[in-house]
């Protein structure tokens, strides 16, 4: 087990005056300034704090995309818009541990006037980037990483494209991943300091720890998958699949949100690696690498507290108002195929079919998140969902009401908060998901109300 050192923080409630350690958040905007300002968090060479205190174990996280995107304003200036994802919500609850965030801004920045003051702005937000250039991105990112990894590891199998294509353009796509693993690897050598945890995140980065470990075998490296790991059988089809897992099981410690991720990744090691699996883990020549379950979690305190500012109440009634005699079930989702939205609103009308009575005594709030808008599959997906709740609205609405509300759009935090406050009903529906913290923040927000959370098996919450 790795262990932080750390120290306790006095006056770090939840939104009280003490000094505010926690990681950079989504939150939709909304997290405040303090949180981002880089107190309680150097990026020096030092070993101690600025007062001469202890040494404190910094923690370095290195995913593929930082808590913050770059926009550019000027030639020598940037203006940061905070990025939206699970990883980063959860990680607002890493309070006392130093930590630094090492990843890709998400812009292309090809001159070096650019990457200067972009990493000068990113260093007060104790971020650190990885610079990409288009076609990297293009084929390590939209290419091995989207259109290989991620469909398999969430039981899609490989597009039918890639079957048919040469082997020249998948391995082009697979090097250009290698190569994009060993740019992280080298940003992170670049600010290691002896004794910091290098937490690596994601299937985008299954190259890293091997690399890392060949740069210093006594770095302390831990990678977290934040997907669904498929069965052997499944991982199998991957031509690249023992590189692969040879590469992660350099690792000290390889975690999974269930014990069912992680007891498939210790089998494929197993058939496919031929090593030795035990109740710990894997070893590979007498050297153990652990793997275990550690599902993710929230920072709840931030929900609960939420609930107490005046502008959430205010909002909290006037939803009441908007939806008074009618029950509110609600969705939460990115729009991605394996999150069910269309099979949970298709649901939804079977029983309005099936229950007259309840035609104008529910709504069901629909937010879905847009996500790689540019993709065809995900175009057609939005078409699909449009087209459904316009035939349910349209068959079941009236003048003042309509059983369906879409919204392509986030909400930011405190609609949120207020939204999940007055829900009776959260309906989670995941096909296959990897992780999935809109279960934890319904139930942190539903104090008063004690709604109920309908929570699909393959939904990947504990």
């Amino acid at each position: 087990m790795v262990h932080f050192q750390s120290d306790p923080i006095p006056g770090n409630n939840c939104y009280g005056n003490g000094s505010s350690h926690h990681f950079p958040g989504s939150d939709e905007g909304l997290i405040r300034e303090r949180e981002l300002s880089g107190k309680g968090f150097h990026l020096n060479k030092s070993s101690g704090n600025n007062h001469g205190g202890p040494f404190r174990q910094r923690l370095l996280v290195v995913a593929n995309r930082l808590p913050v995107s770059a926009v550019r304003t000027s030639e020598d200036s940037w203006s940061m818009e905070m990025s939206a994802g699970g990883l980063v919500r959860a990680l607002l609850g890493v309070k006392e541990i130093e930590a630094i965030w090492i990843g890709w801004a998400g812009v292309n920045v090809p001159d070096e006037i650019g990457q200067k003051t972009l990493t000068k702005a990113l260093a007060e937000k104790r971020c650190i980037p990885v610079i990409l250039d288009e076609e990297i991105v293009h084929q390590y990112y939209n290419g091995y990483c989207n259109n290989i990894l991620w469909p398999l590891f969430h039981y899609l199998g490989l597009p039918q494209e890639d079957r048919l294509a040469t082997t020249r353009n998948f391995q082009s796509q697979f090097e250009a991943y290698k190569k994009a693993n060993q740019m992280f690897a080298d940003v992170v050598k670049e600010h290691y300091q002896e004794g910091d945890v290098v937490w690596c995140h994601d299937y985008h980065l299954m190259f890293l720890p091997k690399f890392l470990k060949d740069y210093d075998r006594n770095m302390k490296v831990g990678w977290f998958l934040h997907t669904p790991f498929p069965s052997s059988e499944i991982h199998r089809m991957l031509p690249s699949r023992s590189e692969l897992l040879h590469s992660v099981i350099a690792a000290d410690l390889v975690a999974f949100h269930t014990y069912d991720y992680a007891r498939h990744f210790v089998s494929a090691c197993t058939r496919i690696l031929g090593l030795e699996g035990t109740p710990k883990g894997v070893e590979d020549q007498g050297r153990l690498t652990r793997v275990t379950a550690y599902p993710i979690g929230i920072d709840s305190d931030r929900f609960i507290c939420a609930l107490e500012l005046p502008r959430v109440k205010a909002i909290i009634r006037d939803f009441e108002q908007r939806f008074e005699g009618r029950k509110v079930m609600l969705g939460v989702d990115r729009l991605d195929m394996i999150k069910g939205i269309p099979q949970k609103i298709l649901a939804f009308e079977k029983f309005l079919e099936e229950n007259a009575y309840w035609h104008d005594k529910v709504v069901l709030v629909q937010i879905a998140v847009p996500t790689r808008t540019d993709v065809l599959e995900y175009q057609k997906l939005t078409s699909q969902v449009h087209e459904i709740v316009g035939r349910i609205n349209g068959r079941f609405g009236s003048l003042t009401a309509v059983p369906v509300l879409h919204l392509d759009r986030s909400l930011d935090f405190h609609e949120l908060c207020a939204l999940y406050a007055v829900t009776d009903v959260a309906l989670v529906t995941s096909l296959r998901d990897g992780m999935n913290l809109v279960s934890y923040e319904y139930v942190a927000c539903q104090e008063r109300k004690k709604g109920v959370l309908v929570l699909s098996e393959f939904a990947g919450a504990a």
